[in-house]
C-alpha cells in the first residue's frame, strides 16, 4: 500500500499554489506597467519554470499510464470484467460530453456574450487547422511503434497497447504474474517519484501566471472581461451540475471526495497542463478509496474521451462567434453542430490548443468564418486554466463513480493500492 500524504502536507502544497498563483499575478502585473523593458526577460524565466517542471511530469506520465493501466486491468483479471467496466465509464463519458455540450449553448444563448464585440482579427491562423478524418483518427488509435507513442506522449496509442498487453497477462500464465507484479512496482516507483516532481509545482504556477500577465497586462482581461465572466460563470454551472449528478450516485462522500480533489483541481487551473495533474490526481483518487486499478483504467481513458470543460468550450465558443459575426443559426442547425462536435472533439483530444482546433476543423461546415477564432486567441490561456481545471474535476468524479459502480470503493486508502 501506497504511503498517503498527510492532510498537513496537502494543505501546505494548497497554500503554496495558491501563494504561488497570487504572487504571480502581482509580479507579472509589476513587470508590465512597472518594467516594461524586461517584459522579455520575465517570458524567459516564466517558460524556464513552467517548461522545466512539466518536462519533469512529462517524463513520468508514459510509463505512470502503462504500469497503472496494465496493473489495474491485470487485477481485474476477467475480460468480461474489463468490458464492463469500460464501457460503463464511456458511457458516463458519452454523457457527461453530452451535458457540457448543451450547458454551453443554452448558456451562450441566454448570455449572448457575442453581441456588441469587436476586436481586431488577426489573419494567420492556418496553425490552428486540423479538419477530423474518421479514417485518419481511427487508424491513428493504434500505434505502429509503442516506443513512438510513449515518446510522443501520445495517451490514446498508449492506452491501446497497455489494454491489450494488460488483457493478455492472465493467458501468459505464471510470466503474466510476474509482468503483473512488476508494472505494480514500477507504478509504485513513478509515483514517489511524483511526490518529488510535485515540491516544484508552485514555481510552475508562479512562472505560468506571472509571465502571460506581464506580456498581456490587466488590459488584456479587462477588454475581454465580459467574456471570460460569462465563460467562467458558465463553467461553475457546469461544477455544480456534475456535482450533483456524481453525489446522486457517490451520496454524502461526494464532501469528501470535493476536498480530495481541490489541489489537483487547483494545479490543473493554475498550469492550464493537463498532463501536470495525472500524478496528484491518482494519489487524490487512491486517498479518498479508489482502488488504483479502477483509477489506472478510467483516468487515462478520460484523459481522451472526458475533457467536459473543453467540450462545453466548443459549443459556448462557437455560439459566441455567431453572434460576433451576426450569424442567425436555427435551434435544429446548434443542435446538429453538437453532434458534429462530439465526433471532432474526440478525434483531435492529443492535439495541442485541441479546443480551438476543434473550433476550426467545425465552423467551416456550419457556414461560421474560421477567422472567429482569433477573437479567442489572445486569452485562450486564460480560458484554457479553467477548462482544464474542469477536465481534472470531471475525470475525478469518473473515476470515484466506477469504483462505486463496481462495489470497490472504501471510506480511505484501499489495501490494493500500489
Amino acid at each position: 500500500m501506497a504511503e498517503v500524504a498527510s492532510p498537513t502536507n496537502t494543505k501546505r502544497r494548497t497554500y503554496a499554489i495558491l501563494i504561488a498563483l497570487v504572487l504571480g499575478i502581482l509580479c507579472g502585473l509589476a513587470v508590465h506597467d512597472l518594467f516594461p523593458a524586461y517584459i522579455s526577460a520575465a517570458h524567459q524565466v516564466a517558460t524556464l519554470l513552467t517548461g522545466f517542471f512539466l518536462r519533469l511530469i512529462r517524463m513520468i506520465i508514459a510509463p505512470l499510464v502503462f504500469a497503472t493501466l496494465v496493473s489495474g486491468i491485470g487485477k481485474l483479471g476477467d475480460d468480461t470484467l474489463v468490458v464492463r467496466v469500460g464501457g460503463r465509464v464511456l458511457l458516463w463519458f458519452i454523457t457527461m460530453s453530452f451535458i457540457s455540450l448543451l450547458i454551453g449553448l443554452f448558456a451562450a444563448n441566454i448570455l449572448q456574450p457575442g453581441h456588441g464585440f469587436s476586436a481586431p482579427l488577426p489573419s494567420d491562423i492556418s496553425s490552428l487547422k486540423h479538419p477530423f478524418q474518421p479514417v485518419e483518427f481511427l487508424l491513428h488509435v493504434v500505434p505502429t511503434s509503442v516506443m513512438d507513442a510513449m515518446a510522443r506522449n501520445d495517451i490514446l496509442q498508449i492506452v491501446v497497447f497497455s489494454v491489450l498487453f494488460g488483457v493478455a497477462l492472465p493467458a501468459a500464465g505464471k510470466a503474466g504474474e510476474t509482468m503483473l507484479k512488476w508494472t505494480e512496482e514500477l507504478a509504485h516507483i513513478m509515483l514517489r517519484m511524483t511526490d518529488m516532481v510535485m515540491v516544484l509545482a508552485p514555481l510552475a504556477v508562479f512562472g505560468s501566471i506571472m509571465g502571460t500577465v506581464a506580456q498581456s497586462g490587466a488590459g488584456m482581461l479587462l477588454h475581454f472581461g465580459r467574456f471570460l465572466a460569462e465563460f467562467y460563470g458558465t463553467i461553475f454551472v457546469q461544477w455544480g451540475v456534475l456535482t450533483f449528478i456524481a453525489f446522486l450516485v457517490l451520496g454524502r462522500s461526494i464532501k469528501r471526495l470535493v476536498s480530495e480533489l481541490v489541489q489537483p483541481v487547483l494545479l490543473g487551473f493554475a498550469t492550464a497542463s493537463s498532463e501536470s495533474v495525472y500524478p496528484l490526481l491518482l494519489e487524490k483518487l487512491e486517498n479518498f478509496g479508489v482502488p488504483t486499478r479502477i483509477s489506472g483504467f478510467v483516468l487515462p481513458l478520460g484523459y481522451s474521451f472526458n475533457m467536459d470543460g473543453s467540450i462545453l468550450f466548443q459549443s459556448f465558443g462557437a455560439i459566441f462567434i455567431a453572434q460576433a459575426y451576426g450569424i442567425h443559426m436555427p435551434w435544429s442547425q446548434q443542435f446538429l453542430m453538437l453532434l458534429v462536435m462530439m465526433l471532432s472533439s474526440k478525434g483531435i483530444a492529443g492535439v495541442p490548443r485541441a479546443s480551438l482546433v476543434t473550433l476550426v476543423a467545425v465552423l467551416p461546415q456550419f457556414g461560421l468564418p474560421e477567422a472567429g477564432i482569433a477573437l479567442i486567441l489572445g486569452i485562450d490561456h486564460f480560458l484554457d486554466m479553467m477548462r482544464t481545471a474542469t477536465n481534472v474535476l470531471g475525470n475525478g468524479y469518473a473515476a470515484a463513480i466506477s469504483a462505486k459502480w463496481e462495489g470497490a470503493l472504501s471510506d480511505g486508502p484501499t489495501e490494493d493500492t500500489l
